[in-house]
């Protein structure tokens, strides 16, 4: 990966959206265009992850999440987990560390990547 320039960013971004109101759909992979603007991007990629990295969400934010999209409450994540509602409270508060069988239990009925889990 090059290092990019703060300048380099910024020209590449100019040319980005040029070229977004050159290009559509039907224009063809091969095409000088569509070339360059696979470079553009890559260019604007590369600095974006130098200095605006995006890095993974805590264990809570990801328990949380699934709350909300699944519409529990504590005590029915805590029937879920097989665990009780006070228990549920000191993990999302921090006061507790989550056990091996409560690690499990999130990646597979919550759906939460183990790398969240484990970091």
């Amino acid at each position: 990966m090059k290092l990019v320039t703060h300048q380099e960013y910024v020209n590449a971004i100019i040319r980005l959206d040029l070229l977004l109101k050159e290009i559509d759909n039907k224009t063809s992979e091969d095409h000088p265009q569509m070339l360059e603007l696979v470079e553009v991007s890559d260019i604007i990629e590369n600095y974006e992850e130098a200095h605006f990295p995006i890095g993974l969400p805590t264990l809570q934010e990801m328990i949380e999440l699934r709350m909300f999209e699944m519409g529990l409450k504590r005590k029915d994540l805590a029937t879920l987990l097989n665990t009780s509602a006070s228990r549920i409270s000191e993990y999302l508060n921090g006061k507790r560390e989550i056990t091996l069988t409560i690690a499990k239990a999130l990646h597979q009925k919550l759906n939460i990547d183990s790398d969240i889990i484990l970091q």
